[in-house]
């Protein structure tokens, strides 16, 4: 079971760390890792419609956003590279977020992370 630990419910566990600080990071992980449709839209590059017939159409074909907004013909490829550039970019980590938020420190992330990866090695 240790192989499907999420290592904010690991440092909780250990005592590292609480709920409150759980929470206050995922929140500032959803406020960061923007989604490509949310970037595009603030953009002005897609519309609110333009994303729903994206997302339906990912349901239907499991395709990538991406690739649908390109077949068809809502976004340029050049526009796609960018969104995905800046994605990449503004994208923090749980442990990135604990560290933004003054919970511990980046050694410390280090230290748990290869302590809960042992872990879920051992399963």
């Amino acid at each position: 079971m240790n192989k499907y630990l999420r290592f904010g419910s690991f440092l909780v566990k250990k005592g590292i760390i609480d709920a409150l600080d759980v929470m206050k990071a995922r929140l500032l992980q959803k406020k960061n890792n923007l989604k490509i449709g949310e970037l595009a839209q603030a953009k002005g590059w897609l519309t609110e419609d333009d994303i729903i017939k994206i997302l339906i159409l990912q349901e239907e074909t499991n395709e990538q956003f991406g690739v649908i907004a390109l077949r068809e013909k809502l976004q340029t490829e050049e526009q796609i590279v960018a969104l995905l550039k800046e994605q990449e970019d503004s994208y923090i980590f749980f442990g990135e977020a604990l560290v933004k938020l003054g919970v511990i420190s980046e050694e410390e992330v280090v230290l748990y992370l290869k302590e809960l990866n042992k872990l879920r090695l051992q399963n």
